[in-house]
């Protein structure tokens, strides 16, 4: 029996997933199939109903990463401290959330020298936000700022900041240029949000991560290289945590360098 995996998104489109997901299966010789999936919080509980015993797995994207949780069997522990699913394992007739947001994150992060620091950044308050938090702690920082632009937002990554050991400030967006100096940035904001922060990039620029990947550089991501800082992508994150994703659905290590060429050659 042919094994499906999908990603499921609202919206979904622009998605790599699949350009990533299809190069792993193929070099590990797996003849699995890999789509995207326009889906809904609504429309999710059906989709989830009508994946049999030849679906192995999903990849989970905004707006779905909270709103599946009550619909899992079993969520890990890490997902479960950041509130924020993005992978969906079938196991045994069980579904099972997971995160490989996180480590994502910290991989993406480490990849540009960035692996200790005291304090960071976080633009934004959603789940990928959350996700950040978790992976910045990781990495050894213990003062958070967050700004968000509904200070409920920021209030609600407090119990997670309590969990790690962080000490977090919710600041208001207004005043996000001022997070700029932080030793680490991670802007998780949807594209657009953070352009007009560009001009603010100081010349004394640590490090950035922008969960953006799409229209790559964003203007925020620009100045800062620019400006001397490092910058890590979206795109940098996305392969890491598809690459575990992939580790999780097959039990095999992910052929990393693969995906990555195969999204160079997509581009």
């Amino acid at each position: 029996m042919s094994k499906k995996a999908g990603v499921l998104g609202h919206p979904i489109a622009h998605s790599l997933s699949p350009v990533l997901h299809r190069s792993a299966y193929e070099a590990l010789g797996f003849d699995w199939e890999y789509d995207a999936f326009e889906v809904t919080p609504e429309e999710l509980p059906a989709f989830l109903r009508n994946c049999g015993e030849d679906w192995v797995g999903l990849s989970l994207t905004m707006p779905l990463k909270t709103s599946v949780i009550p619909l899992l069997d079993h969520v890990s522990e890490l997902a479960e401290s950041v509130n924020s699913v993005n992978t969906v394992l079938f196991r045994d007739g069980d579904r099972i959330g997971d995160n490989t947001d996180v480590p994502g994150a910290m991989r993406a992060l480490e990849s540009t020298g960035a692996s200790q620091f005291a304090a960071a950044t976080i633009l934004g308050g959603g789940a990928t936000a959350r996700s950040a938090l978790a992976s910045v702690a990781g990495l050894g920082a213990t003062d958070v700022a967050v700004y968000v632009r509904t200070p409920a937002a920021g209030e609600s990554m407090r119990p997670l900041a309590d969990a790690l050991g962080v000490t977090l400030i919710v600041e208001p967006w207004e005043r996000a240029a001022e997070g700029l100096l932080g030793d680490v940035v991670v802007s998780t904001v949807p594209a657009g949000i953070a352009d007009t922060l560009a001009d603010a990039v100081p010349w004394s620029a640590g490090t950035l991560l922008d969960v953006v990947y799409a229209g790559w550089p964003t203007p925020l991501a620009a100045a800062w290289g620019d400006r001397g800082g490092l910058v890590a992508s979206g795109l940098d994150m996305l392969i890491e945590q598809a690459a575990l994703q992939v580790t999780l659905m097959t039990g095999m290590a992910a052929p990393i360098d693969r995906m990555r060429a195969a999204v160079s050659d997509s581009r």
